[in-house]
């Protein structure tokens, strides 16, 4: 599977960077610190002059490549203002999880910026085809069904091809968005090498406690994190889960890998990185997530998650990093 080549446009007038927070002024502004992986950035005489303070405005073509070096070594983020809502098509892959989508798609319409978009469900091989058939009428949705399960990844790459625009959201249908959350992810499209935004995933409030709950509140493999930043191997948010996601879809180019049974949105991150496109985690959009809450079920999940390091490994070589603590 492959993706194109990010195009080579400069970032636009207008757009605004601020330093990433942990990043340090030293030697008189000469010196920067920060970034993941920690670096130190020496800074001429003249980008001195341009970031005097720490934000500054792109207005040519030279503050455009500063701005894109600071961004792109991770010691500085995008400040975005409100943007207007782009048309978008929410992908929704499904399978036999009908209340899920029914409290997915009722949170898509409630949404005053979600309310008007074509929501596109994917029924990947459930059992019950006319239930799931039911609820995506109820919530003025299409459909599109596969006979038999064939993956998310497959289900997610067909409501890729049906989308009539240029930007596809997916949303898993374990899901529920709070309102807002896909203005946050647009803003960042100002940036025309920007493939893919992430929202930060957080917990559902569960109908019982447990140290499983308890965990995943504070925990969960799918939370990133409160501190917005620029996704790429080996850094502190060197992927962002499928769960939710924005993208343009020029540069998704065929998609996930449907051959890969786990870790096919690690995947396809990588692939976008080393394409040259940009990544970014925005954890001002926020979407909870329907967490498992057995201990067997969530340890199984947990491990099925593991066995996607060697495919990575097979695949993207020293991008896997060898330890995480």
């Amino acid at each position: 599977m492959t993706v194109p080549a990010a195009p080579q446009q400069r970032l636009p007038d207008g757009f605004s960077v601020r330093l990433a927070a942990g990043t340090r002024r030293r030697d008189g502004g000469t010196t920067l610190l920060g970034g993941s992986p920690f670096r130190q950035l020496r800074l001429v005489p003249a980008a001195r002059a341009m970031l005097a303070g720490d934000r500054f405005e792109v207005t040519s073509a030279r503050t455009a490549e500063l701005a894109a070096r600071l961004l792109d070594a991770g010691v500085a983020d995008p400040e975005l203002p409100p943007a207007a809502f782009p048309e978008v098509t929410v992908v929704v892959p499904v399978k036999d999880r009908t209340d899920g989508l029914a409290r997915l798609l009722a949170a898509l319409r409630a949404d005053p910026g979600t309310a008007g978009c074509p929501v596109l469900v994917v029924d990947d091989g459930s059992a019950e085809p006319s239930a799931v058939a039911a609820v995506v009428r109820a919530h003025r949705g299409g459909l599109v069904r596969h006979d038999s399960a064939r993956g998310p990844a497959a289900a997610r790459n067909a409501g890729l091809r049906a989308a009539g625009t240029h930007l596809v959201a997916f949303v898993d249908s374990d899901c529920v968005p709070e309102p807002g959350w896909l203005e946050r992810l647009a803003a960042h499209l100002a940036d025309p090498r920007l493939a893919l935004v992430a929202p930060r995933i957080t917990a559902l409030p569960a109908a019982r406690s447990s140290w499983v709950t308890r965990y995943e509140s504070v925990s969960s493999a799918l939370d990133m994190g409160p501190v917005p930043a620029r996704v790429a191997p080996l850094t502190a948010v060197s992927y962002v889960p499928s769960a939710a996601l924005l993208a343009g879809r020029a540069a998704l180019g065929n998609g996930f890998d449907e051959s890969v049974p786990v870790a096919e949105d690690v995947d396809l991150v990588w692939r976008l990185v080393a394409a040259g496109w940009r990544v970014r985690y925005e954890p001002a959009a926020r979407v909870a997530h329907d967490h498992r809450v057995e201990p067997v079920e969530w340890l199984r999940r947990r491990a099925f998650y593991g066995t996607g390091a060697a495919l990575l490994a097979q695949r993207h070589g020293a991008a896997v990093a060898p330890v995480v603590v």
